[in-house]
């Protein structure tokens, strides 16, 4: 499959970055504004409810000093009733904290995931002909979710952090040497648990990023089930599945180990902790320097100590793993797109000129496609662009929608530079309809409105109409209301591609552009497409990527591709009688497609006499030229 060619376990993709925590906080900050008050109660609760946590230890404490104390104990039931007080606010202010807590995150993960998919979607063609989708859905859709359990947790362990720093200020109140002891032991686990800290972020990364290629090989294996079943291709499939399968298991090894790892050395730290706490703190006792109800709040806060750290350690994975998914989230985010505007200009209601000055391209450096393009199309003109397979014909098209951005030259559209306009109104005047028009879930007259957003019924019917007539619309079986699959994959290419241009005449742009619409569809969809481009083409700048002739015969003027460079312009009879590339173009691809003869498609005297003698008719032509 192709999302395997190139792709290794956890490899990052070009765009991928690294962020501190102190970036990622910062990042993540702008998603609360708006909601300050719930942010204060949520915090407010946690103080409290970490009060109340960190009141019940000292409580009890000095309810064992009282039962020891034959003179308080009728302060013993106070304290007692204290207890479960206390015990019982800090119940209720942590439930309220956890359920405000999940609302806040929630609408976080909604306003983070939008900005994810905006990002996704303003990015250059290049970004999507070069990333798999099913890795970026991954980063849109898992990655988000997996960053919102993050702050959960991270709101969660503030509180019982909170709790300790509370506990660990009374316990210096009562012995310094004993709660110096404590505060060692715990720092000593923090230590740890922050030098495995960068080891578990990178496995925890390299997971995400096997996982997300996982969900995209899923994703384009299901797109094209169909051509694995005519081809007998569901076994390589599966077994395609299993390597980018293995390749997640061996993440997710890896990753488990080194959890595995720092598990027991944290909880050892803890036994050890505990065991210093119990002696230090037993001698004394027995010395008269500790009461026995402080060592019992002592021993009650190491049990306190321990919760917070044994979360961390047993939430350490999903925090590693929230935190590289942020990276991969803002990664996305903060990705520019190649396609480069110098200003952000409103497009006048355009014309259709076109002119192309000097302009190179190239996908990689090591891979030029286009060299030194001069063309001016004049507004209104309807031009064809030929060519062999790579000659550079889409490429060139990519161009003109800005899909791709040049490294040389001036594109001037009515004789402006068009990368000194709003990229997004520029493109509104342009109708583009490729070989294979992408149909949204919904409807048909839903497809055609995208055209022009905000278009009523008529103004849908009346450009279904003004394709073939509107004949077509009675092959569907409820008409416009005839529901579609994703991609339009319940009508035939035919279909998409007429309702692909009445969704472009219902778009009324002035600059109409055809890619290849009709090279995979039977006679009859071919001439109610041609027919509905004859009405499309009205007026309107029209530029063609034709591989069949009744279409390249209609335009204005032709204009060959090869190897990057325009070799040949002319109207069909000047450019059959010139004998030369279009000439060859011809006789290869297009003279079979029109049974009617043509005396301009005849070569001249002078070629057939070239061809009797074993001349190829161009060099016949260029002896006579000279």
């Amino acid at each position: 499959m192709a999302l395997l060619d190139g792709i290794e376990a956890g490899a990052e993709d070009s765009y991928d970055r690294r962020y501190g925590d102190r970036q990622l906080l910062r990042r993540i900050t702008p998603y609360f504004r708006g909601r300050g008050g719930a942010v204060a109660f949520v915090t407010a609760a946690v103080v409290v409810a970490a009060a109340a946590g960190s009141a019940v230890p000292i409580l009890l404490a000095r309810t064992v000093d009282s039962a020891l104390d034959d003179d308080a104990r009728s302060v013993m039931t106070l304290l007692a009733v204290a207890v479960l007080l206390t015990g019982a606010a800090a119940w209720l202010f942590t439930v309220l904290q956890q359920r405000l807590t999940g609302a806040l995150v929630g609408d976080a993960v909604l306003k983070l995931r939008e900005d994810a998919f905006a990002a996704a979607v303003r990015q250059d063609l290049a970004f999507h002909d070069g990333h798999p989708t099913g890795l970026v859905v991954s980063r849109v859709t898992n990655d988000t979710q997996t960053f919102g359990a993050l702050l959960s947790l991270v709101l969660s362990l503030f509180g019982q952090v909170l709790v300790v720093l509370l506990i660990l200020t009374a316990l210096f109140v009562i012995n310094v040497p004993l709660a110096l002891l404590t505060t060692a032991v715990v720092a000593l686990i923090v230590a740890v648990s922050l030098a495995f800290r960068k080891r578990a972020r990178t496995a925890s990364t390299r997971q995400q990023q096997a996982l997300a290629e996982v969900s995209g090989y899923v994703q384009e294996t299901l797109r094209g089930i169909t051509v694995a079943r005519n081809h007998r291709g569901e076994a390589a499939a599966e077994a395609g599945l299993r390597e980018v399968n293995g390749r997640w298991y061996q993440a997710s090894v890896r990753l488990n180990r080194l959890f595995s790892g720092i598990f027991p050395l944290l909880i050892s730290l803890t036994g050890l902790g505990t065991t210093a706490v119990v002696l230090v703190g037993g001698h004394n006792v027995a010395s008269g320097d500790l009461s026995a109800g402080e060592w019992v709040l002592f021993l009650e806060a190491l049990a306190l100590f321990w919760s917070p750290v044994a979360a961390i350690a047993s939430f350490w994975q999903q925090l590693q793993q929230g935190l590289s998914a942020g990276e991969r989230i803002f990664a996305l985010i903060d990705r520019e797109p190649a396609v480069r505007q110098s200003a952000q200009l409103p497009p006048p209601r355009l014309r259709g000129a076109l002119e192309l000055r000097g302009v190179s391209f190239h996908y990689t450096p090591e891979r030029p496609v286009l060299h030194d393009i001069d063309l001016t199309v004049a507004a209104g003109e309807t031009l064809a662009l030929v060519g062999h397979t790579g000659a550079g014909k889409s490429s060139l098209v990519r161009l003109l929608t800005r899909s791709y951005d040049f490294q040389e030259g001036t594109l001037l559209a009515d004789g402006r530079d068009v990368r000194t306009f709003d990229l997004a109104q520029y493109r509104r005047c342009l109708g583009v309809v490729t070989q294979t028009p992408f149909l949204f879930s919904g409807t048909v007259a839903d497809n055609i409105a995208l055209g022009r957003p905000g278009a009523d019924r008529a103004a849908v019917e009346a450009a279904a109409h003004a394709v073939a007539s509107g004949a077509w619309l009675r092959q569907l079986p409820e008409g416009l209301d005839t529901p579609t699959d994703e991609g339009g994959r319940n009508l035939s290419t035919g279909q998409r591609q007429i309702v692909a241009l009445a969704r472009v005449f219902l778009q009324d742009a002035p600059i109409f552009i055809l890619d290849e619409a009709t090279a995979s569809v039977d006679p009859l969809t071919e001439a109610q497409i041609q027919e509905g481009l004859d009405a499309l083409a009205a007026g309107r700048t029209t530029i063609v990527v034709a591989h069949r002739l009744p279409t390249v015969r209609k335009a204005d003027r032709i204009v060959v591709v090869d190897d990057g460079r325009l070799v040949e312009q002319g109207d069909h009879a000047t450019l059959m009688r010139r004998g030369g590339a279009y000439s060859r173009l011809y006789r290869q691809y297009f003279h079979h497609q029109h049974p009617d003869h043509d005396p301009a498609d005849e070569p001249s005297g002078t070629e057939r006499a070239a061809v009797g003698a074993g001349v190829h008719p161009a060099e016949a032509s260029d002896a006579v030229d000279h």
